[in-house]
């Protein structure tokens, strides 16, 4: 095999993506999937290398969404999810999605828990080349009590459905996290709160037994826990239970981010959803009245991930693609601009949760998320200045190179597309009821 050319992305201003401030007429040499030197002079004599120009460019490193859900297709519901969706169409759909990521800056992602299990063959499968994609790392399926999680009587009381894995006793939330783990999990995901019909929010449906027993099981097998928390108690017990990166946190009040911080947590709030529902929800019909509980539970939270910020517990960035409000390549650089405007950090500092820290949700600390020697070849030449304003990080055509394990994405493609596929959605037999008073009149029916 030859080796790769050498690539010089020469006199950019680089964002390393620890925080640090810009560092301009700064150039960066890459040699296969490797930076090999950064700095004024990097690559310098180098005549086998290939020149990107990046003058009056950002240089950066790549995005990471550490929360996608790349099985589930800009799902529209549980319904759909659940029950209308095939094993072999979802991996090949997924394949396809997982372009768009590239394609919109992101060279790496976790995926919490997916559909049929699929998560580590469709990680094995981009690293062997054999699909193109971000680098992954990806759970199993997501631990659940009977209670059901989010998706409530959908769920059954035992069994699998979807992306839940249903466990009811001590001993098989252990059997299931060292199951998980044999077949290929990065992470165990525990959905540790769930929606109970007649009560506003989320509730804690886990004992603190339970947690703890799922992740001492997955640390002594060196396998990290993260847990779907929408609640202040949740976000308390997770943390003591051992939970190394909360989901959420919705509503952490101070004995929660006291516990954090004890534990060495990471937090990941997830706000993308929230602030695609809360701004834009009108403008896909979404549900009537929940934009201003999102609204609400997105200031509620951001108070705390501000003091969690501050007292130095990393935050990361995910998006929640894989939902119609938050569809795949659209959405990724909205977790900065939601860090920015509600939680109040900098620019830089958002952009260090959405590359440095998110190399947490990769299990790959000191090897990707940060443009320096030694680091991976994940690279972003960008139009604009994203250490003023992130939003330009949001913007596809803003993206002038996307390097990824050190071979630039072929941006000039067309937006991978698809037909509709039969039986996919839910068809409903109508859209309300034909109740007897919208018939016309008598006179107006016309003959018969």
């Amino acid at each position: 095999m030859t080796e790769p050319t050498p690539i010089l992305i020469a006199g950019g201003t680089v964002i390393d993506g620890t925080g640090t401030p810009p560092q301009p007429n700064t150039s960066v040499l890459l040699e296969g999937d490797r930076i090999a030197d950064v700095g004024p002079d990097a690559g310098a004599g180098r005549s086998d290398a290939t020149v990107i120009d990046a003058t009056g460019c950002t240089v950066m490193p790549g995005l990471i969404d550490a929360h996608v859900h790349c099985t589930f297709d800009d799902v529209q519901s549980n319904d759909e999810l659940f029950f209308h969706r095939d094993h072999t169409l979802a991996a090949l759909i997924a394949a396809q999605n997982l372009q768009k990521l590239l394609m919109a800056g992101v060279t790496g992602f976790c995926d919490p828990d997916t559909l049929f299990s699929m998560g580590p063959s469709l990680r094995d499968a981009v690293d062997a080349g054999v699909v193109e994609g971000p680098r992954m790392a990806t759970g199993v399926q997501a631990l659940v009590t009977a209670v059901g999680g989010t998706a409530g009587r959908l769920v059954p009381d035992t069994g699998v459905v979807g992306y839940a894995q249903v466990v009811t006793t001590v001993d098989e939330m252990i059997q299931m996290t060292r199951r998980h783990i044999k077949y290929g999990a990065d992470w165990i995901k525990i959905h540790a709160t769930g929606s109970i019909p007649r009560h506003k929010g989320e509730l804690l449906a886990w004992k603190p037994e339970e947690l703890k027993a799922v992740c001492d099981t997955a640390h002594e097998l060196e396998t990290p826990v993260m847990a779907h928390a929408r609640s202040a108690g949740s976000t308390r017990a997770c943390a003591e239970a051992g939970v190394d990166l909360i989901l959420h946190a919705s509503f952490m009040d101070d004995a929660g981010l006291e516990a954090v911080i004890d534990a060495g947590a990471s937090l990941m709030p997830t706000f993308t959803f929230l602030a695609n529902l809360a701004d834009y929800g009108h403008l896909v019909d979404a549900g009537a009245g929940m934009q201003d509980v999102f609204r609400g539970e997105i200031e509620a939270t951001a108070k705390m991930m501000a003091k969690a910020h501050d007292a130095g517990v990393p935050l990361l960035c995910g998006s929640e693609s894989g939902f119609a409000l938050t569809p795949y390549g659209h959405w990724h650089a909205r977790e900065m601009e939601v860090l920015v405007e509600s939680v109040g950090l900098s620019p830089l500092q958002a952009i260090a949760c959405a590359t440095a820290n998110g190399a947490i949700a990769m299990r790959m600390e000191g090897e990707v998320g940060t443009l320096a020697p030694g680091m991976a070849a994940d690279v972003l030449v960008v139009h604009g200045d994203p250490a003023a304003d992130v939003t330009v990080l949001a913007d596809r055509s803003n993206l002038r190179t996307v390097i990824s394990r050190g071979q630039p994405v072929d941006l000039d493609r067309p937006w991978p597309t698809r037909s509709p596929i039969p039986g996919e959605k839910v068809a409903n037999w109508a859209a309300s009821s034909l109740t007897s008073d919208l018939q016309p009149p008598a006179d107006l029916q016309g003959p018969h």
